[in-house]
């Protein structure tokens, strides 16, 4: 979801929605007071709140889902330009579809990719939310158990920076249990002895990853 389409999200829209409808009302309600006007002073004061409690939560969801993308069956996330350069060492490019490009350059003997999964229960289905995803980091892994303990360690994220993650916030605050179960990670690797094009597909069930056979000749 690009920042522009943040507000214009249903979730996005009922933040701005019963946040300035709850702004109104505690406007009103002040109004009331000086009206001298106690009980309706009281209940808009509630009301208020209440919707703009309602609306930043709208709005948590809203901020909280921005940079997961829709997974309503088995997509290609990204796909890797892996190429060795050394002894356990090799680059791999990322490239996104839409046609982003990142080159890290990793130490081991596979490359390895994790994302987390937002999957969202029935209830939340209903308003609209799906199983949505993120790819988090890649890393270099090395076959060796001492290898992995001892060996240079490679790992960069692929997540973008947000003011709120709702994989965090899950986690975090139970009040959101009714709605998602986001304590939900999925990764894969594979062997880099040559150059190799890789898709990275992900759907419902996790990652995988599956190499690109280049056309018979």
């Amino acid at each position: 979801m690009a920042l522009t389409q943040l507000w214009t999200s249903p979730f996005g829209l009922a933040g701005v929605f019963f946040g300035i409808l709850g702004a109104l009302l505690l406007l009103s309600g002040l109004g009331a007071l000086l009206r001298l006007r106690p009980f309706r002073f009281i209940s808009r004061t509630i009301f208020g709140l209440l919707l703009l409690a309602v609306g930043a939560l709208a709005a948590t969801v809203a901020i909280g889902t921005h940079g997961y993308v829709a997974l309503t069956r088995e997509d290609v996330a990204a796909t890797l330009l892996v190429q060795p350069t050394g002894p356990q060492r090799f680059t791999a490019t990322v490239r996104y579809p839409d046609l982003r490009e990142v080159k890290f350059e990793l130490a081991g003997d596979e490359v390895y990719v994790d994302a987390q999964i937002l999957k969202w229960k029935p209830m939340a289905n209903v308003l609209g939310l799906h199983t949505a995803y993120e790819l988090d980091r890649i890393a270099g892994r090395y076959r060796a158990i001492d290898s992995e303990r001892s060996a240079t360690r490679t790992v960069f994220p692929l997540s973008r920076d947000k003011p709120l993650d709702l994989f965090d916030l899950r986690q975090r605050y139970t009040f959101l249990a009714p709605l998602l179960d986001a304590e939900y990670g999925s990764a894969s690797y594979v062997a880099v002895s040559r150059p190799a094009e890789i898709e990275l597909r992900i759907s419902t069930t996790g990652l995988l990853m599956r190499e690109i056979k280049p056309p018979a000749q």
